[in-house]
């Protein structure tokens, strides 16, 4: 199944872990430590949206602001948490999750040093030949998240969390190795 009819079938709960996790592996091009959106991850946990307004509030206090100088992968990943509904509603959410995942593929294809000459929302709709690294591992871990929260509900969050903290850190990885290559 696509990435696309994923979130089309997903679940508010699912499309929120799906928003989120896309965000949260894009974490360190804001500046963002590993626990910066641990309080939302745990507010996915309640039934209804519980914490999600405060937790939400509080990443945005801080996480640095966007900055002039920015580069075009920082700018995406500060409108995916500008953009975040501050009341967890499906129609909100999915629109916010499917945003999540075009920019974090866009975003994973800008610091791919491997050519993708094909859309992201050709990636998203299941064309794969070609890919990048990066890109296809993006678009790995997106699946797989979504397919977490369909299968298990609540209970996929902390393996979605899991599959999100290694996206993390390969994104830091990139980010490193491509700030030491510019000095």
């Amino acid at each position: 199944m696509s990435l696309v009819e994923l979130i089309a079938q997903a679940d508010e709960r699912g499309l929120a872990a799906s928003g989120l996790a896309c965000l949260d592996r894009c974490v360190p091009l804001l500046g963002g430590d590993d626990e910066i959106l641990r309080p939302l991850w745990a507010s996915l946990a309640e039934a209804g949206s519980g914490e999600w307004g405060e937790g939400l509030a509080q990443a945005r206090g801080k996480l640095e602001a966007d900055d002039a100088d920015a580069g075009e992968a920082a700018r995406l990943a500060r409108r995916m948490l500008d953009a975040a509904p501050q009341d967890r509603t499906p129609a909100e959410v999915r629109v916010w999750a499917d945003a999540c995942s075009v920019a974090s593929l866009q975003i994973h294809r800008l610091l791919d040093p491997a050519e993708d000459a094909s859309s992201v929302d050709s990636r998203r709709e299941g064309s794969t030949d070609g890919m990048s690294p990066l890109v296809a591992a993006e678009l790995r871990r997106q699946i797989t998240v979504l397919e977490l929260l369909a299968g298990h509900g609540a209970g996929g969050l902390r393996p979605a969390l899991d599959v999100c903290t290694e996206g993390r850190r390969v994104l830091r990885a990139v980010v490193s190795r491509r700030a030491r290559g510019r000095t």
